[in-house]
């Protein structure tokens, strides 16, 4: 039987079994040999990450054309204009594409998400706030992309959900396995 595991991937943790450049990886975290993730976020990035041992899954979902929707809550520099969160929405230039359309808010209210290690740099001059973005395309690096290409850097990145799959109140660092039935793509 395939197994399907949702991970709360740690802020500097590779979304690999193998440490590379000292980072660390997934290999510290007692998950269950075989399996691997289908998808990935970056090291700068935490939250959401499933993981399984079902290769034509893996396949399926990464597949450009399946358009699945990843949800993000990222935590950006000053408060976006509505016309900023207008052309997010719409479709940004990022280096040589354009992004497909998009949903994005400014989150109300505001979440509080555990602190990370190390902290957000946080100053006192500048207002920060969370925007909930959600994405059927994945391309590296893309919701730091299009943030900074608004004008408001991205300070912290958690996907919440992948498609119908809540991250809800896994704590950093831990996993559960889910079954096939509860995932809807």
């Amino acid at each position: 039987m395939p197994r399907y595991i949702l991970f709360h991937k740690p802020y500097g943790v590779l979304s690999q079994f193998t440490p590379e450049d000292g980072a660390r990886s997934l290999s510290e975290f007692d998950l269950p040999k075989g399996v691997y993730p289908a998808g990935r976020l970056d090291k700068d990035s935490e939250g959401l990450l499933l993981l399984t041992d079902d290769g034509p899954f893996i396949e399926k979902l990464l597949n450009p054309k399946s358009e699945k929707p990843k949800t993000y809550w990222v935590l950006v520099e000053r408060i976006p204009s509505e016309e900023s969160l207008q052309k997010m929405r719409e479709g940004l230039m990022i280096e040589n594409y354009k992004t497909k359309s998009c949903e994005v808010k400014i989150l109300e209210p505001q979440p509080e998400p555990p602190p990370r290690d190390p902290p957000v740099r946080l100053r006192k001059t500048v207002k920060d706030i969370w925007i909930e973005i959600t994405i059927v395309e994945g391309k590296n690096r893309q919701v730091r992309k299009m943030t900074a290409a608004i004008g408001h850097p991205t300070l912290r990145l958690i996907r919440v959900k992948i498609a119908n799959l809540p991250l809800n109140s896994l704590a950093s660092g831990e996993w559960r396995d889910i079954e096939r039935a509860e995932i809807n793509f």
